[in-house]
C-alpha cells in the first residue's frame, strides 16, 4: 500500500509558506500596535487650540493714514446665525465637498485627492476633512507624522460623535489661518476687506476660502494675483458642487476686489510702532483687534529717517559715528516722528527712548533755569572763564582756554565749562536736580558738582521733553504718541482727553532762557543749525572723549533733539554736538518747513511694481530753452545717457550701473526724453515728468551733495522706503 505524498509535499512547502505568513503578518501587527499606540496617546479634544495671540493693531498716523499692522487678527467668533451662507458653501466646496455626509473622515474624497495629485503633476486638492482640519488645528502638533495623522483619524470620529455638522464648520472657520496675521474668518475679512464676515460678498467669500490651503502664499496682502487665481477655482468648485450657478461664478469672477489693508508697514517706523503697542497695552485693556490713532506725521518721519541716514552715511565711518537718533515734538507733547536708529531690521533697540548717555552741556540748561529763577542772574550778567576747582573736580574747557570776564548769555552760547561749574556751585546741586525733575526728567541724577556739566545718563526723549518745557506754556510737558484707540465697536476704547498745562514757568526766566538757546545758535557752538528766515534756538552738548554728541533745537512748530554716538560707548573723532548733530537739525528743520506749511509729499509704499514709478516727487522744471536735446537715450549708469551720439549727465544725479542701469534701460525703451542744459548738468523730461526725480525716488541713483532740494527730498523718500539700491545695501 502506498503512502499519501501530499504530507510530505506540504512539509516540503511549510518553511516557504511560515516566511510568507512572517513577512506579511509581523509589519501588520506592528502596523497594528503603532495604531494602538497612537489611540492610547489620543491628547483631548481642544487640548492643543491656539493660545490667545498678541491683538492685532492697525496704526494711523495722525492724518488718518493706515501705515502699519502688527500683532494677529482676531476678530469676532462666528456663530451658526451669523455664519454666511455663501461663505459655508464656499469652504465645504473647495475643502471637502462630501463634509455633511461622511463621518468625520472620507476614503472616496481621499481617492479622488490621490488620483488628482497623481494626474495633476503635484499637490492640487488635500485628503483630509474639515473635521480632521479642525481636530488637527485644536487638538494636535502640525508635524507631519503618521502617528499625527492616525490620531488625527480617530480624533476626527471623535468630533462627529460630540459635535454637529454646523457647529464642526463654525468651529473651523473660527479657528483657521487665513494669512498676514489673521485667525478665523471674520478677522480676515475685516484684515483684507475691512468689514465683518457677514458683509462679504460672493467674491470675497470665495477668495478667503481659498487661503486656507497655503495661507502665507496667497495672502493677497502678498500676492493677490494667486489669491486672485485660487478665489476662481474655489467658485468653478461651487458650480460643480450646485451652491451656485455658471453666471453667478462668471459675475463674481469679474468682480473687483479691493484690499482695505494697510501697506506693509514702512521699516523705519518700527521704533516708533513699538512704543505704541506698549502705549496701547497700559492704555487700554481690551483683548480684540483695535485700531490706534497715532501722532505720527509720516512726511516728517519719512524726511528724518533720510537726514540722518544721508549724514551718517556720508561722514560716519570719517569720524567713527556708528548710530543717531532723532525726535520731533510738537509743543504740547506729541510725537511727530522717531528714529530709534539706523536700521530697525540690524538692531531693534531704540536708541530715543531706551539708551541712556551722558548728556554734557545739554544739562545746562537746568543749571542756567536755576541761576535765572532763583539766583537773580540774568543773561547780562558777568562771570569770569578761570581755572575753577570746586573740592577735588577742576572742571576744564573744550579747548583748555580761558577767555575772562562773559556775560551768561555768551558763556551759554559758547558753552564755557567753568562759569557753568561756578553757577552750580552757587545754586547748588540739589536746585539743579529740582529743575530737571520740574521739566520731566526722570533718570537717576547724581547729587555732584560735575551734574553741572552733564554727568548724569539720560535719554534722548526725556531732553527733548524738557527742553519743549521751555518753548510751552507749562511744565512738565507729557510726551505722548496716541490719540485715540478705537475697537469694534462704535464707542471709542481711549481717546485722550484735553490736557492742561503744566504749571507755568516764570515769564522773565523763559524770556531769559529762550534768548540765551537763540544765542547759541545765532553766535555759539551750535551755528550749523541756523536755518534762514526762522527763528530757531538751542544747545549742544557733548560727552567726555567725544562719546556722545548732542543738539536739541526748538523752532516755533516743533522741538527736535538729535543724538549720535556709538553702542559700544567707543569715542568717535572729535565729533561734537555742533557737527553733525547740529546738521541734522539743520537739514531736518529746513525741509521739514515745507511739510508743516501744506505741501504734501508722496506716501510711503508698501512696494514698487516697476523699478521707475509713474509720477515724479517735484514739479517738472520749467520749460526747456531754445537749445533743448530730443530723442530716445542709450543708458551709460542711472545718471548717464547718450542722445544721438551726445552724452548728458542728470544735474545733482550720481548714477548707478549693473541691474539699476538695465532696469532703467528698459523702462526708457523706445520713449522720448527732453533735455535742457549743460550736457554736464542737464535736466531731462519723460511725458512732462523731471527724469532725475524718477530714477531717484525709485532707489535708482544716489542725489550728490549738491543735487537741487526736490532731489534730496526723492532720495530721503527712497531710503525710507529701501527702494531700489537702498534695499540692496540694508
Amino acid at each position: 500500500m502506498r503512502s499519501d505524498p501530499r504530507p510530505s509535499a506540504f512539509r516540503r512547502r511549510r518553511p516557504w509558506l511560515l516566511g510568507v505568513a512572517a513577512l506579511v503578518g509581523i509589519p501588520l501587527v506592528i502596523l497594528a500596535g503603532y495604531v494602538l499606540t497612537a489611540f492610547a496617546t489620543l491628547p483631548p479634544l481642544g487640548g492643543a487650540a491656539p493660545e490667545a495671540t498678541q491683538r492685532a493693531l492697525v496704526v494711523e498716523a495722525e492724518d488718518g493714514r493706515s501705515f502699519a499692522n502688527r500683532g494677529a487678527f482676531q476678530g469676532e467668533k462666528l456663530t451658526e446665525k451669523t455664519l454666511p451662507p455663501r461663505l459655508a458653501q464656499a469652504i465645504v466646496a473647495i475643502e471637502d465637498r462630501r463634509f455633511f455626509s461622511h463621518w468625520g473622515i472620507d476614503l472616496r474624497g481621499m481617492m479622488r485627492a490621490l488620483w488628482r495629485n497623481a494626474t495633476g503633476g503635484g499637490v492640487r486638492e488635500g485628503g483630509s476633512t474639515i473635521t480632521q482640519q479642525y481636530a488637527r488645528l485644536t487638538s494636535l502638533s502640525q508635524e507631519k507624522t503618521l502617528r499625527r495623522k492616525i490620531q488625527e483619524a480617530f480624533l476626527a470620529l471623535r468630533l462627529e460623535s460630540t459635535l454637529s455638522k454646523p457647529e464642526i464648520l463654525v468651529g473651523y472657520l473660527n479657528t483657521a489661518y487665513f494669512g498676514a496675521g489673521a485667525y478665523g474668518a471674520d478677522a480676515a475679512a475685516r484684515r483684507y476687506f475691512g468689514h465683518d464676515a457677514q458683509g462679504l460678498t460672493l467674491a470675497e467669500a470665495a477668495m478667503l476660502a481659498g487661503l486656507v490651503r497655503a495661507p502665507s502664499q496667497l495672502a493677497p496682502t502678498r500676492n493677490f494675483g494667486g489669491a486672485k487665481e485660487r478665489a476662481d477655482l474655489v467658485l468653478q468648485a461651487m458650480v460643480e458642487t450646485g451652491a451656485i450657478s455658471q453666471a453667478e461664478a462668471d459675475k463674481a469672477r469679474a468682480q473687483k476686489l479691493t484690499l482695505h489693508t494697510p501697506p506693509e508697514t514702512p521699516p523705519g517706523t518700527n521704533y516708533f510702532l513699538d512704543a505704541v503697542a506698549g502705549d496701547v497695552k497700559r492704555l487700554t485693556q481690551e483683548t480684540g483687534d483695535v485700531t490706534v490713532r497715532s501722532t505720527l506725521n509720516l512726511d516728517l518721519q519719512s524726511l528724518a529717517e533720510g537726514v540722518l541716514a544721508r549724514r551718517l552715511d556720508a561722514e560716519g565711518t570719517k569720524k567713527k559715528v556708528g548710530q543717531g537718533a532723532l525726535i520731533a515734538m510738537a509743543p504740547d507733547g506729541a510725537i511727530l516722528a522717531m528714529v530709534g536708529g539706523r536700521d530697525y531690521e540690524d538692531s531693534q533697540f531704540n536708541r530715543a527712548v531706551q539708551a541712556k548717555r551722558q548728556a554734557g552741556s545739554l544739562f545746562k540748561l537746568f543749571v542756567y533755569l536755576a541761576a535765572y529763577g532763583s539766583k537773580g542772574f540774568f543773561p547780562d550778567s558777568v562771570l569770569v572763564d578761570r581755572p575753577t576747582q570746586i573740592g577735588e573736580w577742576e572742571p576744564q574747557n573744550s579747548n583748555n582756554r580761558f577767555r575772562g570776564a562773559l556775560p551768561l548769555r555768551s558763556a551759554f552760547a559758547l558753552s564755557v565749562n567753568t562759569i557753568a561749574a561756578q553757577l552750580g556751585e552757587e545754586v547748588g546741586v540739589p536746585a539743579i536736580i529740582a529743575e530737571a525733575r520740574r521739566l520731566g526728567v526722570q533718570s537717576d541724577l547724581p547729587a555732584v558738582p560735575s551734574l553741572a556739566l552733564g554727568s548724569a545718563d539720560v535719554s534722548l526723549l526725556e531732553m527733548t521733553r524738557a527742553y519743549a518745557g521751555v518753548l510751552g506754556p507749562g511744565v512738565p510737558v507729557e510726551p505722548f504718541l496716541v490719540r485715540g484707540i478705537r475697537g469694534n465697536t462704535a464707542q471709542p476704547l481711549y481717546q485722550r482727553p484735553a490736557q492742561k498745562p503744566g504749571a507755568a514757568m516764570d515769564a522773565q526766566v523763559q524770556s531769559m532762557m529762550l534768548d540765551s538757546l537763540q544765542a547759541v545758535v545765532e553766535s555759539g557752538t551750535g551755528k550749523a543749525a541756523r536755518v534762514s528766515g526762522l527763528a530757531v534756538g538751542g544747545k549742544t552738548g557733548t560727552s567726555q572723549d567725544y562719546r556722545d554728541a548732542w543738539f536739541v533745537g526748538l523752532t516755533p512748530d516743533m522741538i527736535v533733539g538729535v543724538w549720535v554716538g556709538n553702542d559700544d560707548n567707543a569715542p568717535m573723532n572729535k565729533v561734537t554736538g555742533g557737527d553733525i548733530p547740529a546738521r541734522v537739525f539743520h537739514d531736518f528743520v529746513e525741509r521739514a518747513q515745507k511739510v508743516l506749511k501744506g505741501r504734501k509729499r508722496p506716501a510711503p509704499s508698501a512696494a514698487r511694481a516697476e523699478p521707475i514709478p509713474a509720477a515724479a516727487v517735484a514739479p517738472p522744471p520749467p520749460a526747456p530753452a531754445a537749445g533743448e536735446l530730443r530723442g530716445v537715450p542709450e543708458i551709460v549708469d542711472t545718471g548717464t545717457l547718450t542722445i544721438r551720439g551726445r552724452t548728458v549727465r542728470l544735474l545733482g544725479v550720481v548714477g548707478e550701473g549693473g541691474a539699476l542701469a538695465r532696469q532703467l534701460a528698459r523702462y526708457l525703451r523706445r520713449r522720448e526724453i527732453i533735455c535742457s542744459g549743460e550736457p554736464a548738468s542737464s535736466r531731462c523730461r519723460l511725458d512732462g515728468d523731471d527724469l532725475a526725480s524718477l530714477i531717484v525716488t525709485a532707489g535708482g541713483a544716489r542725489a550728490s551733495d549738491d543735487a537741487p532740494s526736490d532731489l534730496i527730498e526723492a532720495e530721503d523718500q527712497a531710503r525710507a522706503e529701501r527702494a531700489g539700491l537702498w534695499q540692496r545695501e540694508r
